[in-house]
């Protein structure tokens, strides 16, 4: 039997309902409560959250965010009983974190977890816990129930850590969006390319996640949604003031299961075509290709023998002959990143001209229904000494 015996867990979505199920079927006296007033055919539920708070010894939190748990916990403050704790499973700022834990003493714990539904259903999720010991010895049953736990020193520190290990998954999320883009563009079948992703690095979430990534109509039920997975890469990078490199491209519908971002089209071509043309543009030395490619207020600006140099197109175009450079069949370029926010794109590329290694950063804008580049700075590294290269 687990203890405490009077458990309100507070949040019957994805997550709350799948805890307040298995805690229900482990011996605990469960009654649910959600915003939405949903119900539940596994747990006993209320309509009112001070009905589910008044007789629990333990109030958990299964919220989609801080302000939703500060809301639901100032509504049922007053009906809290008397050594009542507060164990909140919810994923939120650090700093959300550490003003529950002055607000409510010793008496909340702050138990973020990691897996999803199908954890929460089997009792194997990571419970990462940060309370005082005595009342960590009290809601332990309950932890235990859910599935392994380990301790962390504070609330705030429980917090970063759950963030940061999202933060994993959403780089893993993109790498297999990158991957099954490539194969794509390659003609390799989506199953083919799955079944080889499968045998390496990726290979758990692909197994996890094969019927979303192959677009089966039996996989309707989101585990864990991209927009929740976007709402913690937003806490996370202000909370660390450091950006999230492709964290802004998650992509797809805000309740669709995160493997749907892996599956989310690359980018329309016309955000492309300049680039290809400034490709053009290197590749004949022709200037024609740069007028193609930018607009004509664009600067050119990076530095060049030690200055800083900011070029209006003209000027730049005047540094090309007309003709291939020497080592042309030698020189490499390649697109390496392209993002796409409504009217505006960033887009970098790596030149590999000889001995100098050119990096592109460029700000694209669209015109009608085509694009042009707005601007471009660079960086020029160089493995050995030669003679002066543009880019």
């Amino acid at each position: 039997m687990i203890t405490p015996h009077s458990i309100a867990v507070l949040g019957l979505g994805r997550m709350g309902g799948a805890i307040a199920t298995r805690l229900a079927a482990e011996g605990g006296d469960v009654v649910g409560w959600t915003r939405s007033g949903r119900t539940s055919s596994t747990v006993r539920t209320t309509g009112d959250p001070n009905e589910a708070v008044a007789g629990a010894d333990l109030v958990l939190l299964s919220l989609f965010d801080g302000p939703a748990c500060r809301q639901v916990l100032d509504d049922v403050s007053d009906s809290l009983r008397a050594g009542a704790i507060v164990l909140n499973t919810s994923t939120i700022a650090p700093a959300e974190a550490a003003a529950l834990a002055r607000r409510f003493g010793t008496s909340y714990v702050h138990a973020p977890v990691l897996g999803s539904v199908p954890a929460a259903a089997s009792g194997t999720l990571r419970v990462l816990a940060a309370a005082d010991q005595g009342v960590f010895d009290r809601v332990r049953p309950v932890l235990e129930t859910l599935g392994s736990i380990r301790r962390v020193a504070d609330a705030p520190t429980a917090a970063v850590l759950k963030l940061i290990a999202n933060s994993s998954l959403t780089g893993a999320v993109l790498a297999l969006r990158d991957s099954l883009r490539q194969a794509d563009a390659l003609g390799v079948s989506r199953a083919q390319a799955l079944d080889i992703l499968e045998l390496g690095q990726l290979g758990g979430l692909v197994a996890r996640k094969r019927p979303f990534l192959l677009g089966e109509p039996e996989a309707t039920t989101a585990e864990f949604t991209i927009g929740a997975l976007a709402k913690d890469m937003a806490l996370l990078t202000t909370a660390s003031a450091l950006p999230l490199r492709g964290g802004s491209s998650l992509s797809g519908a805000p309740e669709a299961d995160i493997a749907s971002a892996a599956t989310v089209a690359a980018v329309e071509d016309s955000p492309l075509e300049p680039l290809r043309a400034y490709i053009r543009g290197h590749a004949t030395g022709d200037a024609t290709h740069f007028r193609d490619a930018f607009l004509p207020t664009a600067h050119i600006e990076g530095i060049r023998d030690g200055a800083f140099v900011s070029w209006r197109l003209d000027e730049y175009c005047a540094l090309f002959p007309g003709r291939p450079a020497p080592d042309e069949p030698t020189r490499g370029r390649r697109i390496d990143t392209v993002d796409v926010h409504g009217t505006v794109a960033t887009a970098t590329m790596t030149l590999s001209h000889g001995a100098d290694t050119f990096t592109d950063v460029f700000l694209l804008v669209r015109q009608g229904d085509g694009w042009r580049i707005a601007n471009k700075v660079y960086h020029r590294a160089t493995t050995r000494t030669s003679s002066p290269a543009a880019s």
